[in-house]
């Protein structure tokens, strides 16, 4: 079950980083930039194609639905993101939609897949999916938080995702809060190879764009934190409190 989860996760960051032209994932060189975009697309094929053959070997239909479920709204949310591209109208529900499709499914599917294979019950089904929907949210929020950093580095180039004219939480809120000047400022950094990151990273953190970023990714922790806490079992709910303080403090 974990090695299907993980070549799902795999094969989508194959393809995104086709999609995003990116030449680093996690600190490594991308498929792509070792090889080429067709490869990339291929071997993301590749690997789709195995998960599903181990999908179909668990010979549970419950699971098989969930997991081609979420493989096509992950897809979904890779589309949601590309017509979210240099819309600075762009809204939090839009954007909240974007993690959850790119991220949280996966995550839900692999609780609830993983829970009903273990036999759980009805409520332990409902609470460990719950909660990994939220931690894979605050984990894609905790994302776009990283990629605005000034002193660190995340496993990929920093300001990659302004640089690329997408709209995140930080770039969100700040544009939010800020005054027509400071609005006009923000949209010229958008698109733009040559950003002054100093620049950017003290008008957003002026605005309040990586604190009210922040505050989210806490809000769904502590959404989370109600699962994880409605499950009796000792050991699983301390683990699911640790991967919530490993998520949210982690630095890359």
């Amino acid at each position: 079950m974990a090695a299907v989860i993980e070549l799902l996760h795999t094969a989508t960051l194959v393809h995104d980083d086709v999609v995003d032209s990116s030449a680093v994932r996690r600190g490594n060189a991308s498929v792509n930039s070792i090889w080429t975009n067709s490869h990339s697309v291929l071997i993301g094929d590749y690997i789709y194609s195995k998960a599903f053959m181990m999908m179909v070997g668990l010979d549970n239909m419950k699971i098989l639905e969930e997991l081609s479920d979420a493989t096509n709204d992950i897809s979904k949310g890779e589309l949601i993101q590309l017509d979210s591209i240099n819309n600075i109208n762009i809204d939090l529900p839009y954007l909240l939609k974007i993690s959850y499709f790119k991220t949280g499914r996966l995550f839900e599917a692999a609780a609830k897949s993983g829970a009903i294979l273990a036999g759980g019950t009805r409520s332990y089904i409902k609470h460990s999916t719950n909660f990994s929907k939220n931690l894979g949210i605050l984990f894609q929020i905790k994302d776009d938080l990283l990629d605005y950093q000034i002193d660190s580095y995340s496993g990929k180039p920093n300001f990659q995702d302004i640089k690329e004219k997408k709209i995140t939480y930080p770039f969100y809120f700040a544009y939010l809060n800020g005054s027509s000047a400071e609005k006009k400022e923000l949209k010229k950094f958008l698109g733009d190879d040559s950003i002054d990151n100093i620049k950017l990273y003290e008008l957003v953190l002026k605005l309040g764009g990586l604190e009210e970023t922040e505050n989210l990714a806490i809000s769904f922790m502590k959404k989370a934190e109600v699962s994880a806490c409605s499950i009796k079992n000792k050991i699983v709910n301390d683990e699911m409190l640790n991967l919530l303080d490993n998520s949210l403090n982690r630095k890359k």
